[in-house]
């Protein structure tokens, strides 16, 4: 998808993807559409909020701005602590992240901020009428994913927080409203911040990239500063050009585990390099669709859809051990090598997120057979994709253990399409650990005559 996709981001109007009853319109197939090219892609996507919307998110900044200005330079050391896996759906209030030079005020229904001073805590403005309005869009747009993965109506209700909380219910969403460089914040000058040759501030690699836990987060900044890394792990700015009603949303870890690693979760940075010369520093919103902590995120929803589910996605995660594993153990990370291929080919072979640091020095170079083995498997898999889409059928892929079982049964995941698609009998499908044969090849020899010659894959 990612090599005849979308030029730019995707752009979508949030009314156009609000679902309703009988068949869906060709606005919403069409904006379905967008929306998934774009996360697969770009692993973010821009979505469109009604006008009327655009004043209130930015009378919300401004007095989000406000209120980090009149913040003290110093924060005490109550407030000075990262983000604890632990306390991740019971954050409220002020906190403090010397490190990632950043502050940040969380708005989260059912629970009261603690203040740690004598001063009377004035919260920014519109927080409950932003946590409404985002909450519902990022509702909508799970159900436009949930739409795209050909799964039933609404499958995420179930770890979803109550609409609306019930009686001493409290949110696992959240709203944090954020400030990055502000310049009267003296608490991360001696942390991770150097200074460039020209006089910018720059982070250091330690703090390169983030990726969020919950299913979607939706992002209204300011100022532009926000990249997320596409397909094949080049970052992207994504919030250059926002219009007033314009906001970023992008997956988190949540929905990589409840899709069975079917939509990867965005890693994405914050430069702040370029702000030092800003009055009160980067303001954001950002909302975090969150499941709840006494649920449990499982795959039943996709198995019976049709898609393969590998072993690391097979049992049931209790909701709150999994926010408290590593991002390692989430992306199961120990079992993907590392590949020693060229940057512009790399992405396609294997997902961005489950990629090892190049540096590991653990990790042996494959031999020159291995990689050209590889190679060919990704060309293989490259050429059937762009056959499928000319004849416009969408590919699913299911692991090629499971595909030699479905060889000679009529309702396997892949049946139809091979049936669609003219794939050799008895042949497994496809698969990115797949080496082609001389039926596949012969297959591609049907659209392409000479296309194994000019490949050299054989």
């Amino acid at each position: 998808m990612a090599g005849n996709g979308l030029p730019t981001l995707g752009r979508v109007k949030l009314v156009d993807l609000i679902p309703s009853e009988g068949l869906p319109s060709d606005s919403y197939k069409l904006s379905v559409s967008t929306l998934s090219q774009s996360l697969a892609q770009y692993s973010a996507a821009i979505i469109q909020l009604p006008i009327s919307d655009g004043a209130l998110l930015r009378s919300c900044l401004d007095s989000s701005r406000l209120y980090f200005h009149h913040k003290p330079p110093f924060p005490s050391s109550d407030i000075i602590h990262p983000d604890d896996s632990r306390d991740w759906c019971k954050t409220s209030g002020y906190r403090a992240d010397p490190q990632l030079w950043q502050e940040t005020y969380n708005f989260r229904p059912g629970i009261s901020p603690i203040d740690c001073s004598n001063e009377i805590e004035i919260p920014p403005a519109g927080l409950v009428e932003i946590f409404a309005l985002l909450g519902k869009a990022g509702r909508d747009i799970l159900d436009a994913i949930s739409f795209y993965l050909n799964l039933r109506s609404s499958p995420f209700t179930e770890i979803l927080d109550n609409v609306p909380l019930r009686n001493r219910e409290i949110s696992s969403s959240v709203l944090s409203v954020c400030c990055h460089g502000r310049p009267s914040f003296q608490g991360a000058q001696h942390h991770n911040l150097t200074t460039q040759e020209d006089g910018q501030l720059a982070m250091f690699p330690d703090h390169d990239h983030q990726v969020d836990r919950s299913l979607l987060t939706l992002v209204k900044p300011d100022k532009a500063a926000m990249h997320v890394r596409d397909f094949h792990g080049h970052w992207v700015l994504v919030d250059g050009d926002l219009g007033p009603q314009e906001v970023i949303v992008y997956p988190g870890l949540a929905l990589y585990q409840a899709t069975a690693g079917y939509i990867d979760p965005a890693m994405y940075r914050t430069d702040i390099s370029n702000l030092q010369g800003v009055m009160y520093g980067r303001c954001s919103l950002a909302f975090k669709l969150m499941p709840k902590s006494m649920s449990s995120l499982n795959c039943s929803e996709m198995r019976a859809a049709g898609h393969g589910v590998e072993a690391q996605f097979q049992l049931p995660v209790p909701v709150d051990d999994f926010m408290q594993r590593s991002t390692d153990q989430v992306l199961n990370r120990t079992s993907f090598p590392t590949f020693s291929f060229p940057a512009d080919q790399e992405g396609s072979l294997i997902k961005p997120m489950m990629r090892r640091k190049k540096d590991n020095s653990r990790c042996k170079p494959l031999p020159p057979s291995k990689r050209l083995r590889l190679e060919a498997q990704r060309v293989l898999k490259e050429r059937v994709q762009d056959i499928a889409d000319k004849k416009g059928i969408k590919l699913r892929f299911c692991t090629l253990k499971e595909c030699e079982n479905h060889i000679h049964t009529l309702d396997s995941p892949c049946a139809n399409i091979r049936m669609e698609i003219g794939w050799p009998p008895g042949v497994p499908f496809v698969h990115p650990h797949d080496l082609p044969n001389k039926a596949k090849i012969g297959f591609l020899e049907t659209y392409e005559p000479g296309w194994s010659e000019t490949n050299d894959i054989e």
